[in-house]
């Protein structure tokens, strides 16, 4: 998985690219990780635009930066979600505390 991090604002925006799976998820948590703590993120925008497949290893690199996102009074979003990413955000119930943003 190839990821580019963007900071607009308060907002990290990240293009991704790839499968987030159990393969990629522990380095792109640790890579996420770092950048927020870097920047000092309030908001975070996950660009799935480049990313066909997620499984379970995905949802939790998102519920945790969800959680790191949430401890600094901040909101987390998803964008350009394919119909297999969007479908397991829907059966995990990513939805419930993740808006999608157009």
């Amino acid at each position: 998985m190839k990821f580019i991090f963007d900071k607009q604002g308060d907002t990290l925006i990240v293009h991704m690219q790839g499968e987030l799976d159990h393969h990629s998820s522990v380095s792109f948590r640790n890579a996420l990780e770092g950048m927020i703590n870097k920047t000092n993120a309030k908001k975070l925008l996950l660009d799935f635009k480049g990313v066909p497949f997620m499984d379970s290893s995905g949802v939790g690199v998102i519920i945790g930066r969800y959680k790191s996102i949430s401890q600094r009074g901040g909101q987390v979003w998803v964008t350009n979600l394919s119909p297999q990413v969007k479908k397991v955000m829907e059966v995990s119930g990513l939805f419930n505390i993740i808006k999608v943003r157009k």
